[in-house]
């Protein structure tokens, strides 16, 4: 999609230690943010999320494009797909038969929050232990959206994945986390 006019900028306000951080993702990316610290982003109007176990995550990197972005955090990892996703993530595990396990995979799609990871070549002010960060950064100046998994007949948009094959994936990851530590804790009865 190509604008014909820029968004529009909100001014940084030199009071708000996130203001650069803000004003990358506002007027940069034209990502929705909140208000507050720290700097949180609108889910489900440019993307939706899907989180997961860093773990399964990195193993799910290869089925995404290479502008795909992601980010981790706190042992998860956070994918970014197309907005709409959120709300299709229990047919598709339906679909592929994941639905009766418990899988630690989760979507984040319309009104929801994502903390925004530091803008690339940014440096934390303070101690930021257990933030996120980007592994894959979105590119300003890019359609970001245009890379994004999403559901289609066709296989994506353009270089873009299938949500499905992205989804199936995470869900094996997922479940081989959940094995590995279901073997690794103590019977209760021993």
């Amino acid at each position: 999609m190509v604008r014909s006019v820029p968004l529009p900028r909100r001014p940084l306000d030199p009071a708000d230690p996130d203001g650069r951080i803000r004003g990358w993702y506002e007027n940069e990316l034209g990502w929705a943010t909140v208000p507050g610290t720290p700097v949180r982003l609108l889910v489900g109007e440019r993307f939706d999320v899907l989180d997961v176990p860093a773990e399964a995550g990195h193993a799910a990197l290869g089925r995404l494009a290479p502008g795909s972005p992601v980010a981790v955090g706190g042992g998860r990892m956070r994918l970014l797909v197309a907005a709409g996703s959120a709300e299709e993530l229990p047919g598709i595990l339906q679909w592929l038969e994941w639905g009766a396990l418990p899988l630690d995979l989760t979507a984040i799609g319309a009104g929801g929050l994502m903390e925004a990871p530091l803008p690339p070549g940014r440096e934390a002010s303070g101690p930021l232990q257990g933030a996120a960060v980007w592994v894959r950064p979105p590119v300003a100046g890019c359609e970001a959206e245009a890379s994004l998994p999403t559901v289609s007949a066709l296989g994506g948009a353009g270089d873009a994945p299938d949500l499905v094959r992205l989804v199936d994936t995470l869900a094996t990851h997922c479940h081989r986390v959940r094995l590995r530590c279901s073997r690794a804790q103590p019977l209760a009865f021993s």
